[in-house]
């Protein structure tokens, strides 16, 4: 009981700290012709939704793989489809193809944010649970002293919430 409570603890430690640290600015906010890693993130949604599966790798007139091409693997495609279907209901200008390009606002700079933080909470912070938790030979204090550092390990947070090389891309490392 006392390990679930003291786990529980150490998730919401890393939400906030995660969440904070997104609040602040991104790299390359307000800074055309590319606007940064946030853009790259929106683009990958337009192009994913707007253009079929098997135009999303090459260059065409309407994905000119020099803006921000998508170049990471399918599985951070699906991701990006998928808020890019969120999106879209929020607010089509968002992922609208060609006018969107730059596209920035606190409403939408909130919901890339949001994505990031739902994606940590059903995909990432649960396997560092898990993978904590199934440690053996150790003790319940250790197990949770592993997750508060692998859950604070600065590396991730700065580049997913205060770059914005967001989530979906960190699934990179794992393959």
């Amino acid at each position: 009981m006392e390990k679930w409570y003291l786990m529980t603890t150490v998730v919401l430690i890393g939400l906030t700290v995660r969440w904070t640290v997104s609040l602040n600015s991104y790299s390359g906010a307000g800074k055309p012709p590319m606007f940064g890693d946030y853009e790259a993130q929106r683009h990958w949604q337009e192009i994913t939704f707007n253009l079929p599966i098997k135009q999303w790798y090459f260059n065409s007139s309407d994905n000119n793989l020099l803006y921000w091409g998508l170049d990471y693997p399918p599985l951070t495609a699906y991701h990006s489809l998928l808020c890019a279907y969120v999106a879209k209901v929020i607010n089509p200008d968002w992922i609208a193809l060609h006018t969107s390009r730059g596209y920035e606002s606190q409403a939408h700079k909130l919901f890339m944010r949001a994505t990031v933080l739902i994606a940590d909470l059903l995909i990432y912070i649960p396997a560092v649970v898990l993978y904590c938790c199934c440690l053996k030979e150790m003790s319940t204090k250790k197990k949770v002293a592993n997750a508060l550092c692998i859950l604070l390990y600065p590396g991730l947070i700065l580049i997913d919430y205060g770059h914005f090389q967001d989530r979906y891309n960190s699934a990179r490392a794992a393959h």
